[in-house]
């Protein structure tokens, strides 16, 4: 395949763009930024649940649904913290369709990590698959609202009441999801978010845990910061702190985050219409849904078909991402007994398509047009 770099005329690049990656992290005004920074310089407080810190987890609330929100140093501590504050052990039913981070964290908290199936037509677990894989040993469920996508909040609910387990969510995508009305972060036991420079919300390096119990709340705060309050120690906890920089940074997001949430719908739906009739599958928005568009995925008809996208979109300059891949119940480190066959299947077919919020309309045209056209 011949290597041409697009014309940044042919597309509307702004000059010196040459690669266009699978995201590109949203930067605030730098000089909003410089100015809070100069305020942080001045108060000489960079850490330890700063006045920044406490504003943003005040300002996050809404966007969680919740009565309690912590601001975390990242969204895997995010999740470790949960599952030590809700007392889960043995075993942990899971998603074999995520990041790694949603298994090592079961893993890291001395857990047995159970992997049931996704829905054959969409991206998160099955809730069938969970009810199959429940064994005495079962105490917890830990669904990830994959690409931001709604996992079937309601039947999963009806599984653990029945059952007696706990319901964490994976919710690092879904930051600005509605379902039924309500912020996605909202359902659960505990959600756990991440706000990681890759986010459609980010605050560079960070995460947060949110949850309606107040004693859990109490309990994950205190985890957050080595399990003491001054001088008085209560339980063993680690850190989980983040910093007023971050915050400064999540505070400027926050305040453009309904104008990032408008560019990624039109951006959605662009690709979506440039991708009509073309032999790949879309995400499917479920009833209900007010979705943060935080993702384009699209699964490819076999491996080789992805490959040869990936190829093909290459010698243009343009890096997508096999997001996710592999299956995390075929990694080398888990108990691999028993497949988990439309996982596997799909890990090795889907291919995140570059989104991001100054991404142009003309490069959206283009990749679309060489996936078509390599895909036919």
């Amino acid at each position: 395949m011949t290597d041409r770099r697009v014309d940044e005329k042919e597309v509307g690049v702004r000059p010196g763009e040459r690669t266009v990656f699978v995201t590109r992290t949203y930067m605030p005004d730098l000089e909003a930024y410089t100015g809070m920074l100069r305020g942080i310089w001045a108060s000489g407080q960079v850490t330890n649940n700063g006045p920044l810190c406490q504003e943003l987890e005040s300002a996050l609330l809404p966007h969680h649904g919740t009565r309690h929100v912590l601001l975390m140093g990242n969204g895997t501590i995010t999740l470790q913290i949960a599952i030590r504050a809700l007392e889960v052990g043995g075993e942990v039913i899971t998603t074999p369709f995520s990041y790694v981070a949603s298994t090592t964290a079961v893993l890291w908290e001395q857990c047995t990590p159970v992997f049931a199936d996704i829905a054959p037509d969409g991206f998160n677990i099955d809730p069938s698959a969970i009810e199959a894989a429940i064994t005495p040993r079962t105490t917890a469920v830990l669904a990830t609202h994959v690409y931001g996508l709604p996992c079937d909040v309601e039947a999963i609910e009806r599984i653990a009441r029945r059952h007696g387990l706990k319901v964490i969510y994976d919710a690092a995508h879904a930051f600005g999801t509605l379902y039924r009305g309500r912020p996605l972060l909202s359902y659960g036991d505990v959600s756990s978010c991440s706000f990681h420079a890759t986010k459609i919300f980010h605050t560079v390096e960070g995460g947060s845990v949110a949850c309606n119990d107040a004693a859990l709340y109490d309990r994950m705060r205190l985890m957050r910061s080595f399990g003491h309050i001054g001088d008085a120690h209560h339980i063993a906890g680690i850190n989980g702190k983040n910093s007023e920089l971050h915050a400064a940074m999540g505070l400027l997001v926050l305040a453009r985050f309904k104008e990032i949430l408008e560019r990624r719908r039109e951006q959605w739906e662009r690709y979506a219409a440039c991708l009509s009739g073309v032999p790949v599958r879309t995400a499917h928005i479920p009833a209900g849904t007010q979705y943060n568009h935080a993702y384009f995925p699209v699964v490819l008809p076999n491996e080789a078909a992805l490959l040869a996208v990936v190829e093909a979109l290459g010698a243009i300059g343009v890096m997508p991402r096999r997001y996710f891949y592999p299956a995390l119940n075929t990694l080398p480190y888990v108990n691999r007994s028993g497949g988990c066959p439309v996982a596997e299947d799909v890990a090795r077919r889907v291919l995140c398509l570059p989104l991001y919020h100054d991404l142009s309309d003309a490069w959206i045209e283009r990749i679309a047009e060489v996936l078509n056209r390599t895909v036919r």
